[in-house]
């Protein structure tokens, strides 16, 4: 049998590259949630309703949808300066949230906007061995052809009160305001040439500097005794870290990388990120080797067990990845994306017991994230007409309606009417 070995994060870039995508990634999406929560209760967002959502662009934006989820650009992540400067930003987008100004986006946007987006996970080696090969190309095939966000241009006024309602977020958190003044100096930097030719009277934002000066005039103001307790500790930042270093070992040039991590840089970030770098490159050990160098320094971390996984999946040592796999997840419960990868594995390797335990870890993940890859996994797993239900809602996610009632139709064929999955893939074909 004849195996074609893709690494899934190429499927993100061998589509165009004005192509928009959702990434998931348990480590990313967790520290951005530690970092965003407390913004979240400050504007009176229930427990558990915010949510964070990883846009792959270069561009150095965010924004918040309903008050309760939020978007963030890889662009943004990997290039913003400090974790408070990140939390700054969010607390701009939900000050636009609360101001009213939202208030024109049509819940139809939102749902093109979700629809139009295919979730990606990093780091996860997609094998497609036989089978259905028509799977493996949908991988590829889906997430192409997505269209364009297009986002309500707001005043002049609208950001002020944006900027100000976000500043009250902060404090009212127990943030730490300058992160304002940090993310505003480095938008500076980023736009002062364009801005000093324009008229500030003929556009809708106000001038960054503008925006500055109005921002240190209201942290002139806070009161002295304001402490920000809350503001990100020496832990969070060194996660954050990890993550933009993880960001940028998937998604920049190996050049790049080496550029913001040479190999004299021995800090866990920039082994992160040269570690990632090398297996994306096809120097699996090296790549290896800097992981096992990370797992040593830091043997309670989930996630360089996962990357090792990753690794050794493509290595073809299918073992030692479920045994990576599996000593992650001991560390970090309620990670989809790395039961996904697992289960992924175990279907390849598919010793006795495997697919019966990569179904149990699919169903898992699916009752908290439901995701394109897991039905995609759990259709390999199945070996009776449920594989044609998770077929069907496989491509029910990535918006190909006609292949999606194909295998619905297929299932409830073989399927018993009396099972949740024959009533689920007829749920599909209506």
């Amino acid at each position: 049998m004849r195996k074609i070995l893709m690494i899934f994060m190429s499927a993100l870039f061998s589509v165009s590259a004005h192509a928009a995508s959702l990434i998931n990634d348990t480590e990313t999406e967790k520290v951005l949630m530690e970092l965003v929560e407390p913004i979240g209760s400050a504007a009176d967002v229930p427990d558990g309703r915010l949510k964070v959502h990883i846009i792959n662009s270069d561009d150095f934006n965010a924004f918040v949808m309903g008050g309760e989820d939020i978007y963030v650009y890889t662009g943004l992540l990997t290039q913003i300066k400090s974790p408070s400067a990140l939390q700054a930003v969010i607390a701009h987008e939900m000050g636009h949230t609360i101001g009213g100004h939202m208030a024109q986006m049509s819940s139809r946007m939102e749902a093109e906007l979700k629809r139009a987006m295919l979730i990606q996970a990093l780091g996860v080696g997609l094998m497609v061995a036989g089978g259905n090969p028509s799977l493996g190309a949908g991988v590829l095939a889906g997430s192409s052809g997505v269209a364009q966000q297009s986002m309500l241009a707001f005043t002049r006024d609208e950001e002020r009160i944006a900027d100000d309602m976000g500043l009250k977020l902060l404090v009212k958190a127990k943030l730490d305001p300058n992160g304002f003044v940090q993310v505003l100096e480095q938008m500076g930097e980023m736009t002062s040439v364009l801005e000093s030719k324009v008229n500030p009277n003929r556009i809708n934002h106000p001038l960054t500097s503008e925006r500055l000066n109005n921002v240190k005039t209201q942290i002139k103001n806070i009161d002295s005794d304001y402490v920000a307790s809350n503001a990100p500790t020496k832990k969070q930042e060194e996660e954050f870290k990890l993550i933009q270093a993880k960001l940028i070992g998937y998604l920049d040039s190996p050049d790049r990388v080496s550029s913001l991590y040479p190999n004299s840089d021995k800090s866990d970030a920039a082994i992160y990120a040269r570690a990632i770098a090398l297996m994306q490159a096809g120097k699996l050990e090296d790549a290896r080797v800097g992981t096992q160098a990370l797992i040593s320094k830091n043997p309670g971390n989930p996630y360089f067990y996962e990357l090792l996984g990753d690794i050794d999946y493509q290595l073809g040592r299918y073992d030692d990845s479920v045994e990576a796999y599996e000593k992650s997840l001991s560390l970090q419960s309620g990670a989809p994306q790395i039961e996904t990868a697992l289960a992924l594995v175990l279907t390849e390797r598919n010793k006795p017991g495997d697919k019966a335990r990569a179904i149990e870890l699919c169903k898992r993940s699916l009752l908290s994230q439901p995701a394109p890859l897991t039905y995609w996994v759990l259709a390999r797993a199945y070996e009776d007409g449920r594989a044609d239900w998770a077929r069907a809602e496989y491509y029910h996610m990535i918006g190909d309606k006609k292949n999606s009632v194909k295998y619905a139709r297929l299932a409830r064929k073989n399927l018993k009417k009396d099972t949740p999955e024959y009533i689920k893939a007829g749920d599909l074909i209506k």
